[in-house]
């Protein structure tokens, strides 16, 4: 663990001793790790190596029951609570200092019905584990851009990634979750059992319940067409502008986001180009692979790419793409915004951060979220920008603790100036740390009171709360 220390989740105060953690470990399968046991640091240690927290203990989940027995322990006990599941979370949310972090990596399990077009997934299981298991049988669901992130903390807060546009956000492919809720009682939602509970599941992040498996609706995609164009960043205004009109009138085969990026080291980018700062387009296409070629023809008109490559790619190697470029243990600081337009004010503030990257790793990428995820009714799910075209990332990366306010200052910076020209929320995932609760606000929209009335039916405590937390709505009065 390294780098500056981010302690904006609560403190419960005190640690267990030893009678405690004896108490919770004989109701339970699975180990609980204390910080003097000798596989606590690598507990901690996140995908995120600028929180440094130290939980009390760390309960390895074995089944859905350790996670009912593990939440009645720590609720009865006054403990603070986290979940970690992939570890991505930007913020650290899987982690409280001083509290009990349930952790369901043990749980990576995926079964697939290749007759139904389903899969069921366990709650600590990785897109990875969810692609490779699907690909077998030629099936894919949209979710993420890397393999190591999390299914859990991706799907609760909605879930988009390169198949968004052709078959909709994860949670439009989500039919059903097993959840264990404040009181420790285990149930199965979904449009017919427990349907509010499911509505707020589908982008309202982890408030709700700690979930043990998802149950995916699958999509014939075996192979994928993949594109990477990038010119150089002072190209950035020819770019856009063409980009801003092009993706949205394109066919939903094809898929695209863009990025400000330096060209990492490495196939398949040539020597010459390693460490430029460019602007860029990765493209998705999942239609006929013969006509790959043909159709990003059209990035010629933005301009000659500095480069231009295109491949046929088995679904699962793209998810993977980025893997080893950010692998787990940098310094991160992000952000987001939802933007329904790219305005030539927003075109300009592109080109000046994109030219002023602060680090080789730091980027920003706007991610399409219209075409099928456009058609999904506004108040069919908890996510609240059907209306976007594009999600926003801004990212500062680094392997050097010394260089963590820099990027914090240029992702901070980069979002703020760019702000007055998005649609006011983010990304639940994508809101950093210390962005306030105007922020989770602003994401639900209109959807946060109706959120905070499910949070009272099945957390009236706030329970779970190491989140960007919707707190429950009040009792009326003279209710108990």
């Amino acid at each position: 663990m390294g780098g500056s220390t981010d302690s904006t989740t609560g403190n419960s105060g005190g640690g267990l001793d030893g009678t405690t953690l004896e108490e919770m470990r004989t109701g339970l399968r699975g180990p609980v790790i204390a910080p003097e046991d000798g596989a606590y640091d690598e507990a901690r240690s996140i995908y995120n190596a600028m929180i440094d927290r130290r939980p009390a203990a760390f309960v390895r989940c074995a089944d859905a029951g350790d996670v009912m027995n593990a939440v009645d322990f720590v609720r009865d006990h006054g403990f603070e609570l986290a979940v970690l599941g992939g570890g991505h979370s930007g913020p650290g949310l899987c982690l409280v200092d001083g509290g009990v972090t349930l952790d369901l990596s043990p749980m990576r399990w995926v079964r697939v019905d290749p007759v139904a077009k389903t899969a069921q997934v366990g709650g600590g299981s990785t897109l990875g584990d969810l692609d490779h298991a699907a690909h077998a049988f030629g099936l894919a669901t949209p979710a993420g851009i890397m393999s190591t992130t999390g299914v859990g903390g991706l799907t609760l807060g909605g879930g988009h990634g390169h198949l968004t546009r052709k078959y909709g956000l994860t949670v439009d492919n989500l039919i059903s979750a097993d959840v264990v809720l404040a009181d420790g009682s285990f149930v199965t939602a979904s449009e017919t059992s427990y349907p509010d509970l499911f509505w707020a599941l589908r982008g309202g992040g982890g408030n709700f319940g700690i979930v043990t498996s998802f149950t995916y609706r699958l999509h014939p995609q075996h192979s994928v067409g993949v594109g990477i164009t990038v010119w150089p960043v002072d190209h950035t205004r020819e770019v856009l502008r063409w980009y801003r009109e092009f993706l949205p009138q394109a066919p939903e085969d094809l898929n695209g986001f863009y990025a400000v990026l330096a060209v990492p080291p490495g196939p398949p980018f040539p020597e010459e180009l390693h460490g430029h700062r460019m602007c860029a387009v990765v493209w998705c296409w999942t239609g006929d692979l013969a006509l790959l070629d043909e159709t990003l023809a059209v990035v010629n008109d933005a301009g000659r790419p500095a480069f231009h490559f295109t491949s046929p790619m088995p679904y699962p190697a793209l998810q993977s793409m980025f893997d080893e470029l950010i692998p787990k243990g940098l310094q991160w600081y992000w952000s987001g915004d939802f933007f329904d337009r790219i305005t030539d004010e927003a075109v300009d503030i592109h080109l000046k951060y994109g030219e002023n990257l602060p680090t080789d790793l730091s980027t920003m990428h706007l991610y399409p979220v219209d075409g099928a995820a456009s058609r999904v009714g506004s108040f069919d799910t908890a996510w609240a920008y059907r209306d976007a075209v594009w999600s926003g990332v801004f990212a500062g990366i680094d392997p050097d603790p010394d260089n963590a306010g820099l990027i914090k200052q240029w992702c901070t910076d980069y979002r703020e100036e760019l702000h007055p020209y998005s649609m006011g929320g983010a990304y639940v995932n994508f809101i950093g740390p210390g962005e306030g609760q105007e922020r989770v606000r602003a994401t639900y929209r209109d959807h946060y009171d109706r959120l905070a009335e499910v949070k009272r039916t099945y957390d009236p405590h706030n329970l779970f709360h190491a989140n960007q937390n919707i707190e429950p709505a009040h009792w009326p009065q003279g209710d108990a």
